[in-house]
């Protein structure tokens, strides 16, 4: 009590230092005790130097604790609400939800204020995509019952995620959803908005632990929904309007779900799918797999269905590759057929379009319901369409264009920053900048300091520092490298930290069976670890008068460096000992070969940095790596609970590298065993191709856990490095072979996309190998680490894209596995094969084939195989 009436009388006095001290101390309810009682216009007065106090801390982060203080002084002392939500709303300030509102609200009642809701709408309009859901706890809680809440996307949300996780610091047992939706005031206002925001289904399968997570409620929202809709509470015919508007828009499959489970939760009566009967018949039409099939189960039910709508509708239906619709549409109009003697003829008319289904079992049965319902179905060919035989039509990419001019411009370089730390991707090149910075601080290092502050103030709030749980993290080396330039030179504390990480990661003394280069994280790869301690030498060496820019500058996009052009920034820079690893890394994006005329001319120099050029030029430069595919086993589950253990793969085919007989492995960088499963490099192995321009298989083996995971252990955009490689120079290897099997099988659309533009790639300019890629994707499919269904597509786009033969010899190796594997999907890829052999008209005989197309039985693997032994031994 006497502290807070001293803190009272020092406020009102005009001392303000203690109640900044309580907020750096996240001391929220002492600065709402000292605050009660304390007068409007000395309030007034506090605000201005809290305002001011406020900027004056820079770019700091303001925690739970700090931001909740802080919150309690704001609305305490600021007059308006757009002036505290102006500070609210910074990136870097974090509340403690449900507790800093009760604070707020208390504070707000005690002084007299009525613009919390005001301050609310603010702050609504400010949340961003990195907003965590507590913030929005103190948003929403600012509201009164009867006020009107936000609607924006970002809100609603941030309201579905609350409802998936209920207030962490409530204690004992957790009200159920429905419960909790009875009694939410923002239901009403909120619920339209569910159907109307992209990707919003996706949150919105989450599921409701009961007791742990082997008891639990499957999809709960939607099924909460529709329960409510039971009760009355909620109007059934705008959750029905709602998800079927929703699913005539479209969205990501995932999204889409969450709305066709709801409908399955309120299964439409047979009068509410008639009122709806049009747009039924578009979801048939146009929707995905799974929500045409639940509309076209709707539609058979109805009775009096218009038959020509349905027709119509099934001129679309037919053509569309999903099987199992198409064999339900064909079931249906059987049915109808009968029904209508009258129209049976058209009916079969419309029958017969799916005699051009790529399925052999679809244009079979198409063709028998054609004919038996009145029409000849001759014209339809259930054989193999056969052409003039083909190669690949793809186009050679030419050379890798030129690198970007080099950054000469503060205000360019300040405007690339801006672009690099506005985001938390991680896979923007850095060679531009780091140049620029290195070029422009050497002359201007005050006005590049003075127009990067703003930039680094409004950072993305991950760039801020190095996050321990990702050993290959930049951010924090990034951004303390940006924030230095600029700075007066000597700055001892400054240069004496990049000095130790610089003397920490080189060994001067090295053996011949060590690297110079030392891995302090066995995690980190060594292109990597090159990439970070070329930061640091930037950052020990930056601001030095008069330096030029990066030796290791590249000259094409791919990274890759002309000799001419570095013996050209060795001649001007003569009287400078170029930085070591600068130089190192220079030397790494020459291309392999020896050179003995510009050996010559580098030895002339005379100089330390043109005789390590010349020994360079004379020994070959980086070798290619010795490779060996590997088996890597899953390690030993833990004591006690082992979420871990269970998500990886029992086992996975791998890489190993080794430096070629008698080369010494100088920086590490052809010595690599295989990651352990489970790591992960979030997106930081974009910047190796560049590393190694002229080394695409070293860096597949060393890329190769990540891209691996997308498809053993269904995780996202590990596969993103694979087209950077496509467009680098020299052999790939198996490493290149075993990441594009990895990847065609990858869980996500986006790294299979990226599969299949590497694959493309590498084929246009004669660099891939499609049996070697083959080969180690039927060893995959056929060890169950990859899944066949999922390589479908890609492959299937690959052959359309211009590439049929180079998919077919892909095939033709990887077909003898799976043949005796038999895994699910078979009969897709064997049609596949028979199209693209067809096509192009390239016999290549398959282990197994004329056995499994021997066997009796009409199932479609069997009729697959033999319209593909057809192909291939006819004529």
């Amino acid at each position: 009590m006497k502290t807070t009436v001293r803190r009272r009388w020092e406020l009102a006095a005009g001392g303000t230092s203690d109640l900044f001290d309580l907020v750096t101390g996240g001391s929220a309810e002492p600065i709402a005790d000292a605050l009660a009682g304390l007068p409007e216009e000395r309030r007034r007065a506090v605000g201005v130097e809290l305002t001011d106090w406020f900027k004056a801390q820079g770019s700091i982060w303001w925690g739970v604790g700090k931001g909740t203080a802080l919150a309690v002084a704001v609305v305490g002392c600021l007059p308006t609400a757009a002036q505290a939500a102006a500070i609210l709303t910074r990136r870097s300030v974090t509340v403690d939800g449900a507790r800093a509102a009760t604070l707020v609200t208390r504070v707000a009642e005690e002084r007299g204020i009525t613009w919390l809701p005001d301050l609310a709408h603010r702050m609504a309009a400010k949340l961003h995509r990195d907003t965590w859901v507590e913030q929005w706890r103190f948003v929403a809680a600012l509201l009164p019952a009867e006020a009107e809440p936000p609607t924006g996307d970002r809100f609603v949300e941030l309201w579905v995620q609350s409802l998936s996780r209920p207030d962490q610091q409530r204690r004992g047992v957790p009200v159920p959803l429905i419960d909790r939706l009875r009694v939410d005031p923002l239901l009403p206002a909120l619920l339209p908005r569910l159907f109307e925001i992209d990707g919003l289904g996706v949150p919105m399968m989450f599921d409701e632990v009961v007791t742990d997570w082997e008891n639990r409620h499957r999809h709960v929202l939607p099924t909460a929904l529709a329960q409510l809709a039971a009760e009355g509470v909620i109007e059934r015919a705008t959750l029905i309007d709602g998800a079927v508007g929703r699913l005539l828009r479209g969205d990501r499959q995932s999204a889409l779900r969450a709305f066709a489970t709801l409908l399955d939760q309120l299964q439409p009566t047979a009068d509410e799918v008639a009122a709806r009967a049009t747009d039924y018949l578009r979801l048939l039409a146009d929707a995905p797999a799974t929500v045409a099939t639940m509309a076209q189960k709707a539609l058979r039910e109805l009775p009096d269905l218009e038959l020509d709508a349905v027709l119509d509708t099934s001129r679309e239906v037919l053509v569309r590759p999903d099987k199992a619709l198409v064999r339900g549409q064909l079931t249906w109009l059987d049915r109808l057929a009968r029904r209508h003697r009258d129209r049976a003829v058209e009916i079969a008319e419309v029958i017969a379009i799916a005699g051009e289904h790529p399925a052999v079992d679809l244009r079979e049965r198409a063709a028998a319901l054609a004919g038996r319902h009145g029409f000849d179905p001759t014209a339809a060919d259930t054989g193999p369409v056969v052409t003039a035989p083909r190669g690949d039509e793809l186009l050679h990419p030419g050379p890798s264009p030129a690198a970007p001019a080099p950054i000469t411009d503060i205000d360019e370089l300040a405007e690339e920053v801006a672009a690099l730390l506005g985001t938390e991707s991680r896979g923007e090149p850095l060679d531009r900048i780091l140049d620029g910075l290195v070029r422009l601080t050497a002359t201007d290092g005050d006005r590049v300091r003075a127009a990067l502050a703003p930039v680094l103030a409004r950072r993305h709030w991950s760039w801020a520092s190095e996050h321990r749980w990702d050993p290959c993290c930049l951010c924090g080396l990034v951004s303390d490298l940006l924030e230095a330039a600029g700075a007066p030179r000597p700055e001892a504390g400054r240069r004496g930290r990049w000095s130790a990480l610089l003397a920490a990661v080189r060994r001067t003394n090295r053996s011949a069976s060590q690297s110079e280069l030392v891995t302090t994280d066995p995690r980190v790869p060594p292109p990597h670890a090159l990439l970070r301690v070329r930061l640091a030498e930037i950052g020990h060496r930056l601001g030095e008068p008069g330096h030029p820019g990066l030796l290791a500058a590249p000259t094409s996009a791919n990274g890759a460096l002309d000799p001419l052009v570095l013996l050209e920034r060795l001649t001007e820079r003569a009287d400078r000992t170029p930085w070591h690893w600068d130089l190192t890394q220079a030397l790494l994006r020459l291309p392999p070969g020896t050179d003995d005329a510009l050996a010559g001319k580098a030895e002339a120099l005379r100089t330390p940095g043109g005789d390590r050029l010349a020994a360079w030029l004379r020994s070959g430069g980086l070798p290619q790596p010795v490779m060996r595919v590997t088996a890597l086993q899953r390690r030993a589950r833990k004591n006690g609970y082992d979420w871990e253990y269970d998500q990886l793969p029992a086992q996975r085919v791998m890489v190993e590298l080794r430096p070629p007989v008698g080369y010494d492995d100088r920086y590490g960088l052809l010595t690599a065993d295989p990651a352990p499963m489970g790591t992960q490099y979030f997106g930081w192995t974009r910047h190796w191709p560049s590393v190694l321009p002229h080394h695409p298989g070293v860096v597949a083996a060393y890329a190769l856990a990540e891209v691996a995971a997308t498809a053993d252990m269904d995780q996202r955009d590990g596969v993103a490095v694979l087209p950077l490689l496509a467009e680098c120079d020299g052999p790939g290897g198996v490493a290149v072979d075993l990441a594009l099997a990895y990847g065609l099988g990858a869980r996500h659309g986006a790294d299979r996309v990226a599969a299949l533009d590497a694959l493309l790639g590498l084929a246009a300019t004669g660099r891939l190998d499609a049996a070697g890629v083959g080969a180690q994707f039927g060893t995959l499919v056929a060890g169950q680490a990859v899944k066949l269904t999922r390589a479908i597509e890609p492959l299937r786009d690959a052959a359309a894209a211009g590439a049929p033969l180079t998919v077919w010899r892909l095939l033709a190796a990887a077909l003898p596995p799976i043949l005796a594997a038999a895994p699910r999907g078979l009969p897709d890829l064997l049609t596949l094969a028979t199209e693209t052999a067809t096509t192009t008209g390239v016999r290549i005989d398959i282990a197994g084939l004329a056995e499994l197309a021997g066997r009796g039985g009409t199932s479609r693997m069997v009729t697959e195989a033999r319209r593909l032994h057809r192909a291939l031994t006819a004529g």
